[in-house]
């Protein structure tokens, strides 16, 4: 039974269920440790459970991919230059979290993160006027808000001389 306060469900079919419990499997053998989930949850469905690795390095597979499931890697870092460089270091950039108690900190991050969505504070709040997407290779374009809406329009653009001259 699928519990209605769940913020979760299911991985959508076997093919992404597969890639994510591999990426699980993948981030046990580099040595990440999984002090939370791991497993597939239940014995139907695609369902997998909440995963969190520490000990995570930036070389290990879970801390470069795009993951699309619920794993998290806590990575350490020494400062927030260092924050932003390793989190810049990726040629992915969908999105970033920032949690701190510093918004002048917070803003300043944000401007230099290279991802198409920042949350700070909060983590997966969307609104559907915000436009959607990442920056490098997460993706071309933006869903949502007045962005996404060039992605059904063709542009044209005519000239017609003033001067009568063609």
């Amino acid at each position: 039974q699928f519990d209605e306060s769940s913020l979760h469900g299911a991985q959508v079919d076997k093919i992404q269920f597969d890639k994510v419990m591999g990426y699980i499997e993948k981030g046990k053998s580099e040595g990440a440790k999984c002090v939370a989930g791991g497993e597939r949850h239940g014995s139907k469905g695609f369902f997998v459970q909440p995963t969190v690795f520490s000990d995570v390095t930036d070389d290990m597979t879970i801390a470069k991919e795009e993951i699309f499931g619920p794993v998290s890697s806590i990575i350490r870092f020494t400062d927030v230059k260092d924050a932003i460089r390793r989190a810049n270091n990726s040629k992915y950039g969908l999105a970033a979290g920032i949690c701190t108690r510093d918004i002048g900190t917070a803003v300043k991050m944000a401007g230099e993160l290279q991802a198409g969505t920042i949350w700070i504070n909060c983590y997966n709040n969307f609104d559907m006027a915000a436009p959607f997407g990442g920056f490098k290779s997460s993706g071309i374009g933006r869903e949502l808000g007045e962005y996404g809406l060039a992605n059904y329009t063709e542009t044209k653009t005519v000239y017609i001389p003033m001067d009568g001259k063609y």
